[in-house]
Protein backbone atom coordinates (compact mmCIF):
# COMPACT_ATOMS: atom_id res chain seq x y z
CA UNK A 1 0.00 0.00 0.00
CA UNK A 2 2.79 2.42 0.92
CA UNK A 3 4.54 1.69 -2.37
CA UNK A 4 1.39 2.56 -4.30
CA UNK A 5 0.95 5.77 -2.31
CA UNK A 6 4.58 6.68 -2.91
CA UNK A 7 4.23 5.97 -6.63
CA UNK A 8 1.27 8.34 -6.95
CA UNK A 9 3.02 10.87 -4.70
CA UNK A 10 6.17 10.80 -6.84
CA UNK A 11 4.24 10.93 -10.11
CA UNK A 12 2.26 14.01 -9.01
CA UNK A 13 5.43 15.79 -7.89
CA UNK A 14 7.15 15.06 -11.19
CA UNK A 15 4.08 16.22 -13.10
CA UNK A 16 4.06 19.51 -11.21
CA UNK A 17 7.82 20.07 -11.52
CA UNK A 18 7.72 19.41 -15.26
CA UNK A 19 4.91 21.93 -15.73
CA UNK A 20 7.23 24.91 -15.88
CA UNK A 21 4.48 27.49 -16.28
CA UNK A 22 2.71 26.38 -13.10
CA UNK A 23 5.98 26.11 -11.17
CA UNK A 24 7.00 29.60 -12.26
CA UNK A 25 3.71 31.15 -11.20
CA UNK A 26 3.81 29.47 -7.79
CA UNK A 27 7.22 31.09 -7.23
CA UNK A 28 6.67 34.43 -8.93
CA UNK A 29 3.18 35.23 -7.65
CA UNK A 30 3.84 35.52 -3.89
CA UNK A 31 7.14 37.33 -4.48
CA UNK A 32 5.50 39.80 -6.87
CA UNK A 33 2.62 40.42 -4.47
CA UNK A 34 4.95 41.04 -1.53
CA UNK A 35 7.15 43.45 -3.48
CA UNK A 36 4.15 45.24 -4.92
CA UNK A 37 2.30 45.63 -1.65
CA UNK A 38 5.42 46.67 0.25
CA UNK A 39 6.18 49.27 -2.41
CA UNK A 40 2.66 50.70 -2.38
CA UNK A 41 1.80 50.40 1.30
CA UNK A 42 5.19 50.04 2.98
CA UNK A 43 7.38 52.58 4.75
CA UNK A 44 6.04 55.31 6.98
CA UNK A 45 2.53 54.85 5.68
CA UNK A 46 -0.14 57.22 7.03
CA UNK A 47 -2.86 55.55 9.07
CA UNK A 48 -5.24 58.51 9.03
CA UNK A 49 -6.34 60.97 6.37
CA UNK A 50 -7.18 64.57 7.25
CA UNK A 51 -8.48 67.13 4.79
CA UNK A 52 -7.34 70.75 5.14
CA UNK A 53 -9.65 73.41 3.74
CA UNK A 54 -7.50 75.61 1.49
CA UNK A 55 -7.23 76.57 -2.15
CA UNK A 56 -3.49 75.82 -2.51
CA UNK A 57 -2.48 72.23 -3.27
CA UNK A 58 0.65 72.34 -1.12
CA UNK A 59 0.00 72.36 2.64
CA UNK A 60 2.20 74.57 4.82
CA UNK A 61 3.03 72.37 7.80
CA UNK A 62 4.14 75.40 9.84
CA UNK A 63 0.59 76.78 9.90
CA UNK A 64 -0.40 74.53 12.82
CA UNK A 65 1.44 71.94 14.99
CA UNK A 66 -1.16 69.33 14.06
CA UNK A 67 0.07 69.35 10.46
CA UNK A 68 3.37 67.83 11.60
CA UNK A 69 1.74 64.80 13.24
CA UNK A 70 3.18 61.49 12.09
CA UNK A 71 1.06 58.75 10.50
CA UNK A 72 -1.48 61.30 9.29
CA UNK A 73 -1.67 62.24 5.63
CA UNK A 74 -2.95 65.77 5.08
CA UNK A 75 -4.66 66.50 1.77
CA UNK A 76 -5.85 69.86 0.50
CA UNK A 77 -9.60 70.28 0.03
CA UNK A 78 -10.80 73.40 -1.75
CA UNK A 79 -14.55 72.81 -1.32
CA UNK A 80 -16.19 72.57 2.08
CA UNK A 81 -19.26 70.72 0.82
CA UNK A 82 -17.15 68.09 -0.93
CA UNK A 83 -14.93 67.75 2.16
CA UNK A 84 -17.95 67.18 4.41
CA UNK A 85 -19.28 64.55 2.01
CA UNK A 86 -15.95 62.70 2.17
CA UNK A 87 -15.97 62.86 5.98
CA UNK A 88 -19.46 61.39 6.11
CA UNK A 89 -18.41 58.64 3.66
CA UNK A 90 -15.27 57.65 5.64
CA UNK A 91 -13.01 58.91 2.85
CA UNK A 92 -11.58 61.54 5.22
CA UNK A 93 -11.15 60.91 8.93
CA UNK A 94 -11.32 64.61 9.78
CA UNK A 95 -11.78 67.92 7.96
CA UNK A 96 -9.78 70.86 9.32
CA UNK A 97 -10.13 74.60 8.71
CA UNK A 98 -7.34 76.91 9.90
CA UNK A 99 -8.56 80.29 8.63
CA UNK A 100 -10.19 82.55 9.76
CA UNK A 101 -10.61 80.36 12.85
CA UNK A 102 -9.62 76.82 13.70
CA UNK A 103 -12.51 74.39 13.49
CA UNK A 104 -12.98 70.80 12.38
CA UNK A 105 -15.60 68.25 11.37
CA UNK A 106 -15.67 64.52 12.15
CA UNK A 107 -17.96 61.58 11.54
CA UNK A 108 -19.18 60.43 14.99
CA UNK A 109 -19.51 56.85 13.69
CA UNK A 110 -15.85 56.61 12.62
CA UNK A 111 -13.35 55.08 15.05
CA UNK A 112 -10.42 56.55 13.11
CA UNK A 113 -11.97 60.00 13.39
CA UNK A 114 -11.93 59.65 17.18
CA UNK A 115 -8.15 59.21 17.31
CA UNK A 116 -7.53 61.86 14.66
CA UNK A 117 -9.58 64.25 16.81
CA UNK A 118 -7.61 63.41 19.96
CA UNK A 119 -4.35 64.11 18.15
CA UNK A 120 -5.70 67.48 16.99
CA UNK A 121 -6.86 68.53 20.46
CA UNK A 122 -3.55 67.54 22.04
CA UNK A 123 -1.57 69.50 19.47
CA UNK A 124 -3.51 72.75 20.02
CA UNK A 125 -2.37 74.56 23.19
CA UNK A 126 -4.61 77.60 22.68
CA UNK A 127 -7.81 75.59 23.14
CA UNK A 128 -9.38 78.04 20.68
CA UNK A 129 -10.76 75.36 18.47
CA UNK A 130 -14.33 74.62 17.51
CA UNK A 131 -15.90 71.28 16.73
CA UNK A 132 -18.59 70.99 14.06
CA UNK A 133 -20.89 68.09 13.36
CA UNK A 134 -21.15 66.68 9.87
CA UNK A 135 -24.35 67.92 8.25
CA UNK A 136 -26.78 65.21 7.19
CA UNK A 137 -26.81 61.57 8.20
CA UNK A 138 -23.39 60.14 8.91
CA UNK A 139 -22.65 56.89 7.11
CA UNK A 140 -21.70 53.91 9.23
CA UNK A 141 -18.63 51.96 8.24
CA UNK A 142 -20.79 48.88 7.65
CA UNK A 143 -22.80 50.90 5.12
CA UNK A 144 -19.65 52.04 3.37
CA UNK A 145 -17.94 48.64 3.30
CA UNK A 146 -20.98 46.58 2.20
CA UNK A 147 -20.55 47.39 -1.54
CA UNK A 148 -16.89 46.41 -1.21
CA UNK A 149 -17.71 43.03 0.31
CA UNK A 150 -20.39 42.32 -2.28
CA UNK A 151 -18.04 43.40 -5.07
CA UNK A 152 -15.20 41.27 -3.74
CA UNK A 153 -17.44 38.20 -3.54
CA UNK A 154 -18.65 38.93 -7.06
CA UNK A 155 -15.08 39.28 -8.32
CA UNK A 156 -13.86 35.96 -6.92
CA UNK A 157 -16.99 34.11 -8.07
CA UNK A 158 -16.76 35.51 -11.59
CA UNK A 159 -13.03 35.07 -12.10
CA UNK A 160 -12.49 31.68 -10.48
CA UNK A 161 -15.93 30.28 -11.25
CA UNK A 162 -15.34 30.76 -14.97
CA UNK A 163 -11.57 30.49 -15.25
CA UNK A 164 -11.20 27.11 -13.58
CA UNK A 165 -14.19 25.63 -15.38
CA UNK A 166 -12.92 26.57 -18.84
CA UNK A 167 -9.43 25.26 -18.08
CA UNK A 168 -10.87 22.00 -16.76
CA UNK A 169 -13.03 21.65 -19.87
CA UNK A 170 -9.96 22.13 -22.04
CA UNK A 171 -7.79 19.77 -19.99
CA UNK A 172 -10.23 16.84 -19.99
CA UNK A 173 -11.01 17.17 -23.71
CA UNK A 174 -14.56 18.48 -23.40
CA UNK A 175 -13.73 21.60 -25.44
CA UNK A 176 -12.11 19.43 -28.08
CA UNK A 177 -15.40 17.55 -28.50
CA UNK A 178 -17.32 20.83 -28.66
CA UNK A 179 -14.99 21.93 -31.44
CA UNK A 180 -16.45 19.17 -33.63
CA UNK A 181 -19.89 20.81 -33.36
CA UNK A 182 -21.03 23.97 -35.18
CA UNK A 183 -20.48 25.93 -31.94
CA UNK A 184 -18.25 28.97 -32.39
CA UNK A 185 -15.89 30.40 -29.77
CA UNK A 186 -17.91 33.59 -29.29
CA UNK A 187 -21.08 31.54 -28.74
CA UNK A 188 -19.38 29.42 -26.10
CA UNK A 189 -18.02 32.55 -24.41
CA UNK A 190 -21.44 34.26 -24.38
CA UNK A 191 -23.07 31.12 -22.93
CA UNK A 192 -20.49 31.02 -20.13
CA UNK A 193 -21.08 34.71 -19.39
CA UNK A 194 -24.86 34.26 -19.26
CA UNK A 195 -24.65 31.19 -17.01
CA UNK A 196 -22.26 32.74 -14.49
CA UNK A 197 -24.18 36.03 -14.60
CA UNK A 198 -27.40 34.37 -13.52
CA UNK A 199 -25.71 32.57 -10.64
CA UNK A 200 -23.69 35.50 -9.32
CA UNK A 201 -26.63 37.93 -9.45
CA UNK A 202 -28.77 35.48 -7.48
CA UNK A 203 -26.04 34.96 -4.86
CA UNK A 204 -25.26 38.68 -4.56
CA UNK A 205 -28.95 39.55 -4.24
CA UNK A 206 -29.35 36.96 -1.47
CA UNK A 207 -26.38 38.34 0.48
CA UNK A 208 -27.53 41.94 -0.02
CA UNK A 209 -31.09 41.23 1.15
CA UNK A 210 -29.75 39.37 4.21
CA UNK A 211 -27.52 42.25 5.29
CA UNK A 212 -30.27 44.73 4.50
CA UNK A 213 -32.71 42.85 6.75
CA UNK A 214 -30.40 42.10 9.68
CA UNK A 215 -28.06 45.11 9.65
CA UNK A 216 -30.45 47.73 8.22
CA UNK A 217 -27.81 48.92 5.78
CA UNK A 218 -28.27 52.19 3.96
CA UNK A 219 -29.89 52.43 0.52
CA UNK A 220 -30.63 55.94 -0.72
CA UNK A 221 -30.89 55.13 -4.42
CA UNK A 222 -32.94 52.84 -6.62
CA UNK A 223 -32.64 49.08 -6.44
CA UNK A 224 -33.14 48.94 -10.22
CA UNK A 225 -30.09 51.17 -10.71
CA UNK A 226 -28.07 49.05 -8.31
CA UNK A 227 -29.16 45.94 -10.22
CA UNK A 228 -27.88 47.47 -13.46
CA UNK A 229 -24.53 48.17 -11.78
CA UNK A 230 -24.33 44.57 -10.55
CA UNK A 231 -25.12 43.18 -14.01
CA UNK A 232 -22.59 45.45 -15.74
CA UNK A 233 -19.90 44.59 -13.19
CA UNK A 234 -20.58 40.86 -13.34
CA UNK A 235 -20.42 40.76 -17.13
CA UNK A 236 -17.09 42.62 -17.09
CA UNK A 237 -15.55 40.37 -14.44
CA UNK A 238 -16.77 37.16 -16.10
CA UNK A 239 -15.37 38.41 -19.40
CA UNK A 240 -12.04 39.05 -17.70
CA UNK A 241 -12.04 35.51 -16.28
CA UNK A 242 -12.71 34.07 -19.72
CA UNK A 243 -9.91 36.13 -21.22
CA UNK A 244 -7.46 34.83 -18.60
CA UNK A 245 -8.49 31.22 -19.29
CA UNK A 246 -8.76 31.56 -23.07
CA UNK A 247 -5.54 29.65 -23.81
CA UNK A 248 -4.38 28.21 -20.46
CA UNK A 249 -4.24 24.43 -20.15
CA UNK A 250 -2.95 24.06 -16.58
CA UNK A 251 -5.19 24.59 -13.56
CA UNK A 252 -2.17 25.65 -11.48
CA UNK A 253 -1.22 28.30 -14.02
CA UNK A 254 -4.85 29.44 -14.23
CA UNK A 255 -4.87 29.83 -10.44
CA UNK A 256 -1.73 31.96 -10.56
CA UNK A 257 -3.08 34.19 -13.32
CA UNK A 258 -6.44 34.60 -11.60
CA UNK A 259 -4.76 35.42 -8.29
CA UNK A 260 -2.50 38.02 -9.83
CA UNK A 261 -5.60 39.51 -11.44
CA UNK A 262 -7.85 39.50 -8.39
CA UNK A 263 -5.50 40.46 -5.54
CA UNK A 264 -4.49 43.89 -6.90
CA UNK A 265 -8.18 44.65 -7.38
CA UNK A 266 -8.98 43.62 -3.83
CA UNK A 267 -6.21 45.85 -2.46
CA UNK A 268 -6.50 48.88 -4.75
CA UNK A 269 -10.17 49.09 -5.75
CA UNK A 270 -11.39 50.40 -2.40
CA UNK A 271 -12.93 47.21 -1.00
CA UNK A 272 -11.94 47.77 2.64
CA UNK A 273 -10.66 51.33 2.77
CA UNK A 274 -10.73 54.54 0.78
CA UNK A 275 -7.81 55.44 -1.47
CA UNK A 276 -8.14 59.12 -0.59
CA UNK A 277 -4.78 59.04 1.19
CA UNK A 278 -3.00 57.15 -1.57
CA UNK A 279 -0.67 58.79 -4.07
CA UNK A 280 -2.13 60.03 -7.33
CA UNK A 281 -0.39 57.32 -9.35
CA UNK A 282 -1.92 54.63 -7.14
CA UNK A 283 -5.41 56.02 -7.78
CA UNK A 284 -4.68 56.12 -11.50
CA UNK A 285 -3.65 52.46 -11.45
CA UNK A 286 -6.83 51.63 -9.51
CA UNK A 287 -8.92 53.13 -12.31
CA UNK A 288 -7.60 50.43 -14.65
CA UNK A 289 -9.46 47.74 -12.67
CA UNK A 290 -13.17 47.11 -13.36
CA UNK A 291 -13.91 46.51 -9.68
CA UNK A 292 -12.96 50.14 -8.93
CA UNK A 293 -15.73 51.41 -11.21
CA UNK A 294 -18.22 48.84 -9.90
CA UNK A 295 -17.68 49.95 -6.30
CA UNK A 296 -17.67 53.64 -7.22
CA UNK A 297 -21.04 53.30 -8.94
CA UNK A 298 -22.54 51.06 -6.23
CA UNK A 299 -21.53 53.41 -3.41
CA UNK A 300 -22.87 56.40 -5.33
CA UNK A 301 -26.24 54.66 -5.65
CA UNK A 302 -26.42 53.27 -2.11
CA UNK A 303 -24.94 56.17 -0.15
CA UNK A 304 -25.62 59.25 -2.30
CA UNK A 305 -28.85 58.28 -4.05
CA UNK A 306 -27.27 58.57 -7.51
CA UNK A 307 -29.50 57.97 -10.52
CA UNK A 308 -28.59 56.24 -13.77
CA UNK A 309 -27.31 59.44 -15.39
CA UNK A 310 -24.92 60.07 -12.49
CA UNK A 311 -23.17 56.72 -12.88
CA UNK A 312 -23.24 56.59 -16.68
CA UNK A 313 -19.44 57.20 -16.97
CA UNK A 314 -18.71 54.10 -14.85
CA UNK A 315 -21.25 52.02 -16.82
CA UNK A 316 -19.73 53.07 -20.14
CA UNK A 317 -16.26 52.13 -18.90
CA UNK A 318 -17.52 48.71 -17.77
CA UNK A 319 -19.30 48.16 -21.09
CA UNK A 320 -16.13 49.05 -23.00
CA UNK A 321 -14.06 46.68 -20.87
CA UNK A 322 -16.59 43.87 -21.41
CA UNK A 323 -16.48 44.33 -25.18
CA UNK A 324 -12.67 44.30 -25.19
CA UNK A 325 -12.38 41.25 -22.92
CA UNK A 326 -15.04 39.26 -24.80
CA UNK A 327 -13.60 40.07 -28.22
CA UNK A 328 -10.04 39.29 -27.18
CA UNK A 329 -11.10 36.11 -25.38
CA UNK A 330 -13.01 34.83 -28.39
CA UNK A 331 -10.15 35.76 -30.72
CA UNK A 332 -7.43 33.87 -28.85
CA UNK A 333 -9.67 31.08 -27.53
CA UNK A 334 -8.14 27.62 -27.82
CA UNK A 335 -10.28 24.47 -27.97
CA UNK A 336 -7.48 21.87 -27.77
CA UNK A 337 -5.29 21.31 -24.69
CA UNK A 338 -2.15 21.39 -26.86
Amino acid sequence: MLRRIYAIFRARNLEFMRDRSSLSWNIILPVALMFGLSFIFGGDRPEYTVGVLQSAEVIDTSAHPYLETRYIRFVAVDNEEEGLRKVSRHQLDLLLQLQPLVRYWVNPDSSKAYFAEIALLQSDDTRQIRKEQVSGDAVRYVDWVLPGILGMNMMFSCLFGVGYVVVRYRKNGFLKRLRATPLRAIEFVIAQVASRLMLIIAITAFVYLGTRYFLHTRMDGSHVTLFIVAVAGSVTLVSMGLLVAARVTSEELAGGLLNITSWPMMMLSGVWFSLEAANDWVRQIANVFPLTHVLSAARAVMLDGAVLADIMPQLLILASMSAIFLSAGALIFRWHPR
